[in-house]
């Protein structure tokens, strides 16, 4: 089995990226997806959140009000690592289960967005980052998601540069062009994650 760490900053492509690895056979976990699963209503994690921040982050009915939770952890660093010390430790395990899971010769794709921001790096045998320059994140920003300028420069910011991503890659995908040259990179990134899990398989 062999452990990819994927990410890239917003806007870069990395979900598009992460859909073709998983057309071609990749083992997915998605940590966003995860995260969002962890803390769904009737959920250990749930309660713990609703312990920690009160009844007034659930909706109507009893599922997580997320803009009201982010409203109050984004503006209180100590609120957010609150939150984080709950759901990291969740997604960690499910994570590790999802892999434990994978076969031998499997490629287990860990698709997490903060992989450069929290250091998680040295835990994947190798890091696979989406790339783009920021003129074009900022344009798909706005053209694509509907942001504002503003609202698109403050979440870029909020990440990490493009030079510290691309300074933990193994393996750098450019995507500053159209859609149609994307395929034929990430297509032979996974003939090489193929070759390289075949080869730990061995001498596993």
């Amino acid at each position: 089995m062999l452990s990819v760490g994927l990410t890239g900053g917003i806007g870069a492509g990395k979900s598009e990226v992460s859909r073709l690895f998983v057309s071609y056979g990749a083992v997915l976990i998605d940590a966003d997806r995860i995260a969002r699963e962890v803390v769904e209503p009737g959920t250990p994690g749930l309660a713990a959140v609703v312990e920690a921040f009160g009844a007034d982050i659930l909706t109507a009915d009893g599922a997580l009000d997320r803009p009201k939770l982010g409203a109050i952890v984004f503006a209180d660093p100590e609120r957010l690592a609150a939150l984080n010390a709950i759901v990291h430790p969740l997604v960690g395990a499910r994570s590790a289960e999802l892999a434990g899971a994978a076969g031998p010769g499997d490629v287990v794709v860990h698709d997490v967005p903060l992989l450069t921001e929290n250091g998680l790096a040295p835990l994947y045998d190798l890091v696979v980052v989406v790339d783009a320059s920021c003129e074009t994140q900022l344009d798909r920003l706005v053209r694509l998601r509907g942001m504002t300028e503003d609202e698109a420069r403050a979440r870029m910011a909020a990440q990490a540069t493009r030079a510290q991503r691309r300074a933990v890659a193994d393996v750098l995908i450019d995507n500053d062009g159209p859609l149609e040259a994307l395929e034929p990179q990430v297509r032979k990134v996974w003939e090489d994650l193929k070759a390289r899990a075949a080869v730990a398989t061995r001498q596993e």
